[in-house]
């Protein structure tokens, strides 16, 4: 089905300049236009686009995904493809390791101050003994106290 850059900037929330911008890196080397130059994007762009928008929140740049995009369909590039894939995907596991052990400190933090609210002081909480302390949070405090684990 024929979409408009109207339509295609409301089915993928990407405005109708960074679809332009795309076009013009040649993220979407496919696009069809009409006989009067006008964009005319299709199904197989819309799944492109949402590739595009994926590797991109991966944190892959627009210089990498148009390295991606090139390789598409040239002998021996399926080693290529599958490698930068690999590559997000151990970064992506590495940053969600990451943002637990913060989510692990909050969490504890938001324990804490729940019990000094209870209390009425932090002076509760700051003496507990590291038994005292539900288990679930000594790896939020090893975080916090570089402690080894």
């Amino acid at each position: 089905m024929p979409y408009t850059i109207k339509d295609m900037s409301e089915l993928t929330g990407l405005p109708a300049s960074t679809l332009r911008y795309y076009d013009k890196q040649g993220l979407l080397p496919n696009l069809k236009r009409d006989g009067n130059n006008i964009r005319i994007f299709s199904d197989d762009d819309y799944a492109s686009l949402r590739l595009i928008d994926c590797l991109k929140r991966s944190g892959l740049s627009i210089k990498d995904i148009k390295k991606f995009i090139d390789m598409a369909g040239k002998e021996g590039a399926l080693t290529g493809r599958l490698e930068i894939f690999r590559k997000r995907r151990e970064l992506l596991k590495q940053e969600l390791e990451n943002l637990k052990c913060i989510l692990d400190v909050i969490e504890y933090k938001c324990w804490y101050y729940e019990k000094a609210c209870e209390a009425g002081s932090d002076s509760a909480v700051k003496n507990l003994k590291p038994s005292e302390i539900p288990e679930k949070f000594h790896e939020a405090l090893r975080h916090l106290h570089c402690t080894k684990r």
